[in-house]
C-alpha cells in the first residue's frame, strides 16, 4: 500500500534529520585531529609487520572495512576479531605488527582484555574511541578521538553517528598513510587486477591492440576499392593509409566513404588519397588503454591507429575492444 503523503514527509524528514545530525559528527572531527594521529600515521608508517584491526559489534565492522582499505593503499592490513583473539587467533599478532583498535565507548570487554596480552607482547596499540579518557584510550600509544556529540537514532542508542565518524576518520588515516607513501594509481592496480578498475590502470594499448596481419593497412594512391576491400577483410572501420616508409600518412576510415559518397559519384577513378582523413589520429602502444577512451571519445572516432616511434604504424585499436575488456 501506498504511503501518504503525510506519511512520506515524515519519513524524509527523519532522513533528513539522521543526514544532518551525521554530517555534523563528521565536521567536528576536524577540531579533533591532534598529535594523537600522527602519532598514529608514525606508528604505522615504521611498522614492520602488518596493521591488525580489532573490534566488537558494529565497530568490528567497521574495523574490518577500515582493515581492507588499509590494505589496498598501500598499508598490509588485516581484521581480528577481539573474542577470537582470546581463544587463539592472538597467535597471528606478531611482535612487529601495530594494533589498531575501535571501540565507541573504550571499554569493550573483549577489545580491553586484550590490553594485557598486547604489552606483553611489546606491540603498539592504536586506540580510536569516543571517549579519551577511557580505558583504551588511555592504555593506547596513540589515540584517535572519534567522539560524537549523539548518535541519529532518536533513542541515542543505535550506533550510527559514531559509526559513521569511525569510518570518515579510519578513511582519513588511510589516505594520510597512502600519501605519505607516495602510493600510485598503478600501486592500487597492483591489488585490484581482477576488477574493472585494475584493468583500467593496467592494461596498456599493446594489450589489447590488433598487428600483423590483423593490421588493416593500404600504401599512398591506392585505389579507393583497395581500402574498402581492406576495411571489409579486417571489419575495424578503418585501414591506415601509409607512405614509402611506412609512416602513418592518413586514416580512411566508415565516415570517410560517407563523404566520399556525397562528394563523389563514381568511386572508380578515386584515390584514397584525395579522401583520407589526413594525418589521421594515432596512439602509442605503451599509452594506457584508459587513455585510448578518453582520446577516442573527445575525438568521437571509434578506432585509432597504433605507431611506433618511427609514426609507423603496429597496430589497430577498436573501441569494441576497450568494452570487450572491461576498460570502459
Amino acid at each position: 500500500m501506498p504511503a501518504s503523503s503525510g506519511l512520506t514527509s515524515a519519513l524524509r524528514e527523519s532522513a533528513l534529520r539522521t543526514l544532518h545530525i551525521e554530517q555534523a559528527a563528521i565536521n567536528d572531527l576536524k577540531e579533533k585531529l591532534d598529535e594523537g594521529f600522527d602519532r598514529a600515521c608514525s606508528l604505522i608508517l615504521a611498522c614492520q609487520g602488518r596493521v591488525v584491526v580489532t573490534g566488537m559489534g558494529k565497530s568490528g565492522h567497521i574495523a574490518g572495512k577500515l582493515a581492507a582499505t588499509l590494505a589496498s593503499t598501500g598499508t598490509p592490513a588485516f581484521f581480528v576479531h577481539p573474542g577470537e583473539a582470546s581463544h587463539g587467533d592472538l597467535g597471528m599478532i606478531t611482535r612487529t605488527d601495530v594494533v589498531l583498535a575501535l571501540s565507541n565507548s573504550g571499554e569493550t570487554a573483549e577489545v580491553t582484555a586484550l590490553l594485557p596480552l598486547l604489552k606483553r607482547l611489546g606491540v603498539p596499540l592504536i586506540s580510536m574511541t569516543g571517549r579519551p579518557g577511557s580505558t583504551l584510550g588511555t592504555h593506547a600509544d596513540a589515540h584517535l578521538d572519534s567522539g560524537v556529540a549523539r548518535e541519529a537514532c532518536p533513542l541515542d542508542l543505535a550506533p550510527t553517528s559514531s559509526t559513521t565518524a569511525a569510518l570518515a576518520l579510519g578513511d582519513a588515516l588511510a589516505v594520510a598513510l597512502l600519501e605519505a607513501r607516495g602510493f600510485t594509481a598503478e600501486d592500487f592496480a597492483l591489488s585490484h587486477p581482477g576488477g574493472s578498475l585494475g584493468k583500467r590502470l593496467l592494461l596498456r594499448v599493446k594489450d589489447l591492440m590488433h598487428s600483423g596481419e590483423r593490421l588493416p593497412k593500404v600504401p599512398l594512391g591506392s585505389p579507393l576499392r583497395d581500402a574498402l576491400l581492406e576495411i571489409t577483410r579486417q571489419g575495424l572501420g578503418f585501414t591506415c593509409v601509409v607512405d614509402d616508409d611506412g609512416r602513418l600518412a592518413g586514416v580512411y576510415t566508415d565516415g570517410d566513404l560517407r563523404r566520399t559518397l556525397d562528394e563523389y559519384h563514381d568511386l572508380r577513378s578515386v584515390s584514397v588519397d584525395a579522401v583520407m582523413t589526413r594525418p589521421g589520429k594515432r596512439i602509442r602502444p605503451d599509452v594506457l588503454a584508459a587513455e585510448a577512451v578518453r582520446l577516442m571519445e573527445d575525438s568521437r572516432i571509434t578506432a585509432l591507429a597504433v605507431v611506433d616511434e618511427h609514426e609507423r604504424p603496429i597496430g589497430a585499436l577498436h573501441m569494441h575492444d576497450l568494452l570487450s575488456s572491461g576498460v570502459i
